[in-house]
């Protein structure tokens, strides 16, 4: 059954606006974001959307204020890293971060994630994140949650077989509900041996500023693996 009704299409994520940028801010909206904005095209290689050779292309979905995405473009230069956020102020943040520390390999989408999913070519994506995404906690809420069949589907078709899906939650309802989907799919293999592999932070998997708040709980890091087994 689609779990993506037409009617939900711009309702996955909450606010857009938060408080009033600085003219700072707004100055490097108006400067530094047109160099670094994704512009789709379908079935387009991702790897061209960069100024630079790449060798991979990774997708973020909802980075927040970008410290991870920032940190995977630094620690992998020859990886082209796009990023999802509607999130203005969280935009603002990573622009400001950006400013001081320049890399080629970033490129920003500020509108919903299913679009550059929709736009990618199959077997295109070498890795894919989201991370502490909005666990919307009410019932009602919950076909609101990205990880859903659906939306797994659609990722199966754009990773390589192979490629690695990192989650990550403090919250143990979505936790739940991701696992209960994942496992159930056959496009995905989770690569945990144990405990520690979920409740210790994998190499090569920095920290961000939310996730030690820990809002919700302690957080969990869940990494699957493309198999190569067709969807349904």
């Amino acid at each position: 059954m689609n779990e993506w009704p037409e009617r939900q299409r711009r309702l996955l994520y909450g606010r857009r606006k938060g408080p009033k940028l600085s003219a700072h801010q707004q100055a490097l909206r108006d400067t530094l974001l047109p160099k670094l904005l994704l512009h789709l095209e379908k079935d387009r290689d991702p790897r061209s959307y960069f100024a630079e050779p790449v060798d991979d292309v990774w997708l973020e979905v909802g980075y927040g204020s970008g410290e991870h995405l920032l940190w995977q473009a630094q620690a992998n230069p020859s990886v082209g890293l796009i990023g999802a956020e509607p999130y203005i102020s969280g935009t603002a943040k990573l622009l400001s971060k950006l400013e001081r520390e320049p890399v080629p390999n970033i490129r920003l989408y500020e509108d919903d994630a299913r679009d550059i999913i929709e736009a990618l070519p199959p077997q295109s994506v070498g890795r894919f994140f989201i991370l502490f995404p909005d666990p919307w906690h009410k019932t009602r809420h919950h076909k609101r949650r990205f990880v859903q069949t659906g939306m797994l589907d659609s990722l199966a078709r754009i990773l390589k077989a192979g490629a690695e899906f990192r989650f990550a939650s403090d919250d143990a309802g979505y936790l739940a509900y991701a696992l209960e989907r994942l496992m159930a799919h056959p496009a995905f293999a989770w690569t945990a041996q144990g405990p520690s592999d979920w409740k210790s932070r994998p190499a090569g998997w920095p920290a961000t500023r939310y996730e030690a708040k820990e809002l919700h709980g302690s957080p969990a890091f869940l990494r699957f693996v493309r198999t190569d087994k067709l969807t349904p």
